[in-house]
């Protein structure tokens, strides 16, 4: 798996990118066909930094989070926050799409005998 981590308008030290790196390799343990991650920040703002996250993932599935925080490790936060969210939800409808009909119908309620 290969990551990636651009900074647009500034520099971030060498600790914080580990940190930040840290965090990103947990992705892959909530799915794990994750082909690359690419991390862009841009501290333009440096009271509102924005973060971009790219996943890409086998079969071409590509998911894109976007944050903006008061810090670089909260927008950092938030974004992996949203990302995994929709790895969560990614990986839901992917196993749902293969399990057979009868797994995905609604269980039957139960009827009170009748007296």
């Amino acid at each position: 798996m290969e990551i990636q981590i651009s900074v647009r308008h500034g520099q971030i030290s060498d600790e914080v990118r580990s940190k930040i790196e840290s965090k990103l390799d947990k992705l892959p343990r909530l799915y794990d066909r994750v082909h690359s991650i690419a991390l862009a920040l841009d501290l333009e703002h440096r009271d509102a930094p924005e973060a971009d996250l790219r996943l890409s993932a086998k079969q071409k599935h590509d998911l894109v989070a976007t944050a903006k925080a008061g810090g670089v490790m909260a927008v950092v936060d938030d974004v992996i926050d949203k990302m995994e969210q929709q790895l969560r939800r990614h990986k839901d409808r992917v196993r749902d799409r293969h399990r057979p009909a009868a797994h995905k119908q609604p269980p039957e309620t139960l009827e009170e005998p009748q007296e």
